[in-house]
């Protein structure tokens, strides 16, 4: 399935964070909108190093 998400992990850390900043209040939304499984973000980027932050809601 085609969610609109970069499969690089960089280039969809940049793009979730910025989806988060401008057009979400949870990640939760942000999956549901885009028709993408929440453990599957976070684990795809968590390989680099980067694990979510409810406070900023961004990954760090």
């Amino acid at each position: 399935m085609e969610t609109g998400l970069p499969k690089d992990p960089v280039m969809m850390r940049s793009v979730v964070n910025t989806k988060m900043r401008d057009y979400y209040h949870t990640l939760d939304d942000l999956c549901e909108d885009m028709g993408v499984e929440k453990e599957e973000i976070i684990n795809k980027l968590r390989e680099i190093g980067y694990e979510y932050d409810e406070g900023t809601r961004q990954f760090v």
